[in-house]
Protein backbone atom coordinates (compact mmCIF):
# COMPACT_ATOMS: atom_id res chain seq x y z
CA UNK A 1 0.00 0.00 0.00
CA UNK A 2 1.62 3.39 -1.08
CA UNK A 3 1.93 5.85 1.84
CA UNK A 4 0.09 8.66 1.67
CA UNK A 5 2.21 10.93 4.08
CA UNK A 6 5.74 11.54 5.32
CA UNK A 7 6.97 10.77 8.71
CA UNK A 8 9.93 13.40 10.20
CA UNK A 9 11.69 13.51 12.65
CA UNK A 10 13.42 17.06 13.93
CA UNK A 11 17.17 16.33 14.68
CA UNK A 12 18.51 19.12 16.81
CA UNK A 13 16.38 21.40 19.97
CA UNK A 14 17.45 24.49 17.95
CA UNK A 15 15.45 27.80 18.48
CA UNK A 16 14.00 28.06 14.91
CA UNK A 17 11.68 24.89 15.62
CA UNK A 18 9.26 27.25 17.26
CA UNK A 19 8.72 28.22 13.90
CA UNK A 20 8.80 25.28 12.09
CA UNK A 21 7.56 21.91 13.94
CA UNK A 22 4.43 22.89 14.59
CA UNK A 23 3.68 23.93 11.07
CA UNK A 24 5.22 20.64 9.69
CA UNK A 25 3.31 18.09 11.83
CA UNK A 26 0.13 20.47 10.53
CA UNK A 27 0.81 20.39 7.12
CA UNK A 28 -0.61 18.28 4.36
CA UNK A 29 1.51 14.79 3.53
CA UNK A 30 3.29 15.41 6.89
CA UNK A 31 3.73 13.81 10.41
CA UNK A 32 6.10 14.67 13.25
CA UNK A 33 6.82 11.84 15.23
CA UNK A 34 9.54 13.00 17.39
CA UNK A 35 12.64 15.02 18.24
CA UNK A 36 16.36 14.01 19.38
CA UNK A 37 18.89 15.96 21.09
CA UNK A 38 22.69 14.95 22.53
CA UNK A 39 20.74 16.43 25.92
CA UNK A 40 17.89 13.67 26.71
CA UNK A 41 16.35 16.13 29.39
CA UNK A 42 16.12 18.83 26.03
CA UNK A 43 14.32 16.55 23.52
CA UNK A 44 12.17 15.52 26.43
CA UNK A 45 11.28 19.10 26.58
CA UNK A 46 10.87 19.96 23.29
CA UNK A 47 8.94 17.14 22.58
CA UNK A 48 6.17 18.26 25.27
CA UNK A 49 6.59 21.42 24.23
CA UNK A 50 5.87 20.36 20.32
CA UNK A 51 3.49 17.69 21.56
CA UNK A 52 5.35 15.16 19.77
CA UNK A 53 5.30 11.08 20.80
CA UNK A 54 9.01 10.60 21.39
CA UNK A 55 12.19 12.12 22.83
CA UNK A 56 14.82 10.43 20.94
CA UNK A 57 18.30 10.61 23.24
CA UNK A 58 20.74 10.89 20.52
CA UNK A 59 20.49 11.58 16.80
CA UNK A 60 21.51 8.46 16.35
CA UNK A 61 18.64 6.66 17.76
CA UNK A 62 16.48 9.28 15.54
CA UNK A 63 18.27 7.87 12.55
CA UNK A 64 17.78 4.89 13.49
CA UNK A 65 13.88 4.60 13.53
CA UNK A 66 12.81 2.61 10.86
CA UNK A 67 9.41 4.88 10.85
CA UNK A 68 11.25 7.69 10.24
CA UNK A 69 10.91 8.86 6.53
CA UNK A 70 12.55 12.52 6.60
CA UNK A 71 14.39 14.63 9.03
CA UNK A 72 14.68 18.32 9.30
CA UNK A 73 18.07 19.31 10.53
CA UNK A 74 18.10 23.03 12.25
CA UNK A 75 21.91 22.07 13.42
CA UNK A 76 24.41 24.86 13.60
CA UNK A 77 26.01 25.85 10.02
CA UNK A 78 29.30 23.73 10.43
CA UNK A 79 27.61 20.24 11.15
CA UNK A 80 24.78 20.40 8.40
CA UNK A 81 26.84 18.68 5.92
CA UNK A 82 28.34 15.74 8.11
CA UNK A 83 24.58 15.38 9.42
CA UNK A 84 22.96 15.42 5.93
CA UNK A 85 25.25 12.53 4.80
CA UNK A 86 24.66 10.69 7.70
CA UNK A 87 20.83 10.80 7.34
CA UNK A 88 21.26 9.47 3.99
CA UNK A 89 23.35 7.14 4.71
CA UNK A 90 20.80 5.72 7.55
CA UNK A 91 18.11 5.99 4.81
CA UNK A 92 15.95 9.21 5.62
CA UNK A 93 15.72 12.20 3.19
CA UNK A 94 16.95 15.71 4.48
CA UNK A 95 15.43 19.15 5.00
CA UNK A 96 18.56 20.90 5.89
CA UNK A 97 18.27 24.98 7.44
CA UNK A 98 20.03 26.94 4.77
CA UNK A 99 23.15 27.59 3.93
CA UNK A 100 23.06 23.77 3.12
CA UNK A 101 26.83 23.90 3.54
CA UNK A 102 30.14 26.44 4.21
CA UNK A 103 30.64 27.04 0.17
CA UNK A 104 30.00 25.16 -2.80
CA UNK A 105 32.49 22.56 -2.18
CA UNK A 106 30.29 20.78 0.47
CA UNK A 107 27.42 21.58 -1.91
CA UNK A 108 29.20 19.03 -4.16
CA UNK A 109 29.77 16.23 -1.47
CA UNK A 110 26.25 16.53 -0.56
CA UNK A 111 25.05 16.04 -4.47
CA UNK A 112 27.49 12.75 -4.79
CA UNK A 113 25.68 11.54 -1.27
CA UNK A 114 22.39 12.26 -2.77
CA UNK A 115 23.38 10.16 -5.85
CA UNK A 116 24.85 7.33 -4.05
CA UNK A 117 22.32 6.87 -1.60
CA UNK A 118 19.12 7.69 -3.64
CA UNK A 119 17.52 10.42 -0.95
CA UNK A 120 16.49 13.71 -1.05
CA UNK A 121 18.71 16.59 0.45
CA UNK A 122 17.09 19.87 -0.30
CA UNK A 123 17.90 23.13 1.32
CA UNK A 124 15.22 24.80 4.05
CA UNK A 125 14.81 28.24 2.05
CA UNK A 126 11.09 28.14 2.91
CA UNK A 127 10.62 31.48 1.28
CA UNK A 128 11.63 30.07 -2.00
CA UNK A 129 7.80 28.21 -2.24
CA UNK A 130 5.64 31.00 -0.31
CA UNK A 131 3.37 31.84 -2.50
CA UNK A 132 4.40 35.57 -2.53
CA UNK A 133 8.06 34.95 -4.34
CA UNK A 134 5.43 32.84 -6.85
CA UNK A 135 3.18 35.26 -7.46
CA UNK A 136 6.09 37.81 -8.10
CA UNK A 137 7.69 35.71 -10.66
CA UNK A 138 4.57 35.33 -12.51
CA UNK A 139 3.83 38.71 -12.56
CA UNK A 140 7.31 39.54 -14.11
CA UNK A 141 7.10 36.60 -16.53
CA UNK A 142 3.69 37.80 -17.72
CA UNK A 143 5.69 41.83 -17.92
CA UNK A 144 3.12 43.54 -15.97
CA UNK A 145 6.42 46.06 -15.21
CA UNK A 146 8.12 45.37 -18.44
CA UNK A 147 11.59 44.55 -18.89
CA UNK A 148 13.12 43.58 -15.74
CA UNK A 149 16.37 45.72 -15.17
CA UNK A 150 17.65 46.13 -11.50
CA UNK A 151 16.96 44.72 -7.87
CA UNK A 152 17.23 46.39 -5.39
CA UNK A 153 17.33 45.02 -1.32
CA UNK A 154 18.03 44.40 2.37
CA UNK A 155 17.61 42.45 5.55
CA UNK A 156 18.75 43.76 8.44
CA UNK A 157 18.37 43.08 12.29
CA UNK A 158 20.55 43.93 15.64
CA UNK A 159 22.60 40.90 17.37
CA UNK A 160 25.69 41.67 19.46
CA UNK A 161 25.39 38.38 21.72
CA UNK A 162 28.68 36.74 22.18
CA UNK A 163 27.10 33.18 23.06
CA UNK A 164 24.98 33.46 19.91
CA UNK A 165 25.72 30.91 17.25
CA UNK A 166 25.80 33.56 14.19
CA UNK A 167 28.62 35.17 16.58
CA UNK A 168 30.97 32.31 15.51
CA UNK A 169 32.71 32.27 12.77
CA UNK A 170 34.15 28.84 13.20
CA UNK A 171 30.54 27.58 13.42
CA UNK A 172 29.67 28.99 10.52
CA UNK A 173 28.45 32.20 11.70
CA UNK A 174 27.96 35.80 10.02
CA UNK A 175 25.74 37.58 8.13
CA UNK A 176 26.27 36.45 4.40
CA UNK A 177 25.51 32.68 5.44
CA UNK A 178 22.56 33.87 7.87
CA UNK A 179 21.03 36.75 5.80
CA UNK A 180 22.77 37.43 2.94
CA UNK A 181 22.15 34.40 1.52
CA UNK A 182 17.95 35.23 1.16
CA UNK A 183 18.45 38.47 -1.32
CA UNK A 184 21.06 36.28 -3.42
CA UNK A 185 18.28 33.00 -3.65
CA UNK A 186 15.15 35.32 -4.25
CA UNK A 187 17.12 37.33 -6.85
CA UNK A 188 18.24 34.53 -8.59
CA UNK A 189 14.58 32.68 -8.55
CA UNK A 190 13.36 35.66 -9.88
CA UNK A 191 15.54 36.78 -12.33
CA UNK A 192 15.35 33.16 -13.62
CA UNK A 193 19.51 32.38 -14.38
CA UNK A 194 22.19 33.07 -12.66
CA UNK A 195 24.98 36.18 -11.93
CA UNK A 196 27.93 35.82 -14.28
CA UNK A 197 29.89 37.86 -12.10
CA UNK A 198 29.60 39.44 -8.03
CA UNK A 199 31.45 42.71 -6.43
CA UNK A 200 31.24 43.08 -2.83
CA UNK A 201 32.19 44.99 0.19
CA UNK A 202 31.81 43.56 3.91
CA UNK A 203 33.17 44.75 7.24
CA UNK A 204 33.93 42.38 9.78
CA UNK A 205 33.06 42.72 13.73
CA UNK A 206 36.69 43.46 15.57
CA UNK A 207 36.11 40.78 18.30
CA UNK A 208 33.99 38.23 16.92
CA UNK A 209 36.00 38.11 13.33
CA UNK A 210 32.31 37.48 11.60
CA UNK A 211 31.04 39.77 8.66
CA UNK A 212 28.76 42.45 9.77
CA UNK A 213 27.67 44.68 7.02
CA UNK A 214 28.07 44.06 3.68
CA UNK A 215 27.02 45.67 0.02
CA UNK A 216 26.84 43.36 -2.84
CA UNK A 217 26.43 43.92 -6.28
CA UNK A 218 24.98 40.74 -8.92
CA UNK A 219 25.05 41.29 -12.79
CA UNK A 220 22.64 39.31 -14.50
CA UNK A 221 23.32 39.99 -18.03
CA UNK A 222 21.04 43.10 -18.70
CA UNK A 223 20.17 42.88 -14.95
CA UNK A 224 21.78 44.87 -12.21
CA UNK A 225 20.82 42.91 -8.31
CA UNK A 226 22.51 45.23 -5.22
CA UNK A 227 21.67 44.02 -1.69
CA UNK A 228 22.66 45.03 1.62
CA UNK A 229 22.50 43.04 4.70
CA UNK A 230 23.50 43.76 8.22
CA UNK A 231 23.61 41.42 11.52
CA UNK A 232 24.09 44.98 13.95
CA UNK A 233 21.43 47.56 12.40
CA UNK A 234 18.05 48.31 13.25
CA UNK A 235 15.26 45.61 11.90
CA UNK A 236 14.94 45.91 8.40
CA UNK A 237 14.06 43.89 5.06
CA UNK A 238 12.49 44.58 1.67
CA UNK A 239 13.09 43.69 -1.85
CA UNK A 240 12.08 45.57 -4.82
CA UNK A 241 12.14 44.53 -8.97
CA UNK A 242 11.71 47.48 -10.99
CA UNK A 243 11.10 47.32 -14.72
CA UNK A 244 10.42 49.49 -17.65
CA UNK A 245 6.95 49.66 -17.08
CA UNK A 246 6.42 49.40 -13.51
CA UNK A 247 8.07 48.17 -10.08
CA UNK A 248 6.96 45.37 -7.53
CA UNK A 249 7.80 45.97 -3.90
CA UNK A 250 7.89 42.47 -1.30
CA UNK A 251 6.80 44.07 1.57
CA UNK A 252 8.21 41.20 4.15
CA UNK A 253 9.70 39.02 1.69
CA UNK A 254 11.44 37.15 4.01
CA UNK A 255 10.25 36.56 7.82
CA UNK A 256 6.64 36.45 6.25
CA UNK A 257 3.69 36.54 8.70
CA UNK A 258 1.50 33.09 9.20
CA UNK A 259 -1.19 35.37 10.96
CA UNK A 260 -2.42 37.88 8.31
CA UNK A 261 -1.37 38.07 4.32
CA UNK A 262 1.15 38.90 2.94
CA UNK A 263 1.06 41.84 0.07
CA UNK A 264 3.27 42.95 -2.92
CA UNK A 265 3.28 46.71 -4.01
CA UNK A 266 2.75 46.84 -7.79
CA UNK A 267 3.09 49.87 -9.43
CA UNK A 268 2.58 50.47 -13.26
CA UNK A 269 2.42 53.11 -16.18
CA UNK A 270 -0.90 52.57 -17.74
CA UNK A 271 -1.70 52.62 -21.42
CA UNK A 272 -2.94 56.75 -20.73
CA UNK A 273 0.20 57.43 -19.13
CA UNK A 274 -1.11 57.26 -15.94
CA UNK A 275 1.09 56.14 -12.89
CA UNK A 276 -0.91 53.66 -10.46
CA UNK A 277 -0.40 51.98 -7.13
CA UNK A 278 -2.18 48.59 -6.36
CA UNK A 279 -1.84 46.49 -3.50
CA UNK A 280 -1.70 42.15 -4.39
CA UNK A 281 -2.42 40.50 -1.12
CA UNK A 282 -2.04 37.05 -0.80
CA UNK A 283 -3.75 34.49 1.02
CA UNK A 284 -2.50 33.71 4.90
CA UNK A 285 -0.09 30.50 5.04
CA UNK A 286 2.32 29.25 6.58
CA UNK A 287 5.85 29.09 5.31
CA UNK A 288 7.51 26.31 7.09
CA UNK A 289 3.78 24.17 6.47
CA UNK A 290 3.68 25.01 3.10
CA UNK A 291 7.66 24.21 2.13
CA UNK A 292 7.25 20.68 4.21
CA UNK A 293 4.39 19.72 2.28
CA UNK A 294 6.03 20.19 -0.85
CA UNK A 295 8.80 18.40 0.17
CA UNK A 296 7.06 15.69 1.27
CA UNK A 297 5.23 15.33 -2.01
CA UNK A 298 8.18 15.27 -4.22
CA UNK A 299 8.92 12.49 -2.17
CA UNK A 300 6.12 10.89 -2.27
CA UNK A 301 5.46 10.99 -5.82
CA UNK A 302 9.27 10.28 -7.11
CA UNK A 303 9.08 13.89 -8.41
CA UNK A 304 10.99 17.28 -8.97
CA UNK A 305 12.20 19.01 -5.75
CA UNK A 306 11.20 22.70 -5.65
CA UNK A 307 14.93 23.33 -4.58
CA UNK A 308 17.09 20.72 -5.54
CA UNK A 309 20.83 20.53 -4.64
CA UNK A 310 22.18 21.66 -7.55
CA UNK A 311 19.76 25.11 -6.85
CA UNK A 312 21.40 25.16 -3.47
CA UNK A 313 24.90 24.71 -5.01
CA UNK A 314 24.53 27.58 -7.48
CA UNK A 315 23.52 29.70 -4.63
CA UNK A 316 26.48 28.62 -2.74
CA UNK A 317 29.18 29.75 -5.42
CA UNK A 318 27.33 33.31 -5.33
CA UNK A 319 28.44 33.55 -1.57
CA UNK A 320 31.70 32.10 -2.51
CA UNK A 321 32.51 34.55 -5.10
CA UNK A 322 30.78 37.06 -2.40
CA UNK A 323 33.40 36.28 -0.12
CA UNK A 324 36.33 36.65 -2.49
CA UNK A 325 35.31 39.65 -3.96
CA UNK A 326 35.48 40.69 -0.94
CA UNK A 327 38.99 40.38 0.21
CA UNK A 328 40.04 41.10 -3.24
CA UNK A 329 37.94 44.28 -3.72
CA UNK A 330 37.86 43.01 -7.47
CA UNK A 331 34.35 41.46 -9.56
CA UNK A 332 34.86 37.82 -9.55
CA UNK A 333 32.79 35.66 -12.33
CA UNK A 334 30.98 33.20 -10.94
CA UNK A 335 31.49 29.69 -11.96
CA UNK A 336 28.22 28.67 -14.75
CA UNK A 337 25.98 25.61 -14.71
Amino acid sequence: MAKDAIVWGILGAAKINDKVVVPMHNAPKCRVKGIASRNPEKARQAAAKYGLAVAYDSYEALLADPEIDAVYIPLPNHIHMEWAIKSVEAGKHVLCEKPIGLDAGQAEQLIAARDTYGRYIQEAFMVRTHPQWVKVRTLIEEGVIGELRAVTGGFTYHNTNPHDIRNHREMGGGGLLDIGCYPITTSRFVIGHEPRRVVATLECDPASEVDRLGSVIMDFDGVQASFFYSTQIHNYQRMQFHGTKGRIEVEIPFNAPNDRPTRLLVSERTSAGVDTERWLELPVCDQYGVAATAFAEAILSGGPQAIPLEDARANMRVIDAVFRSAQSGAWVSIPQP
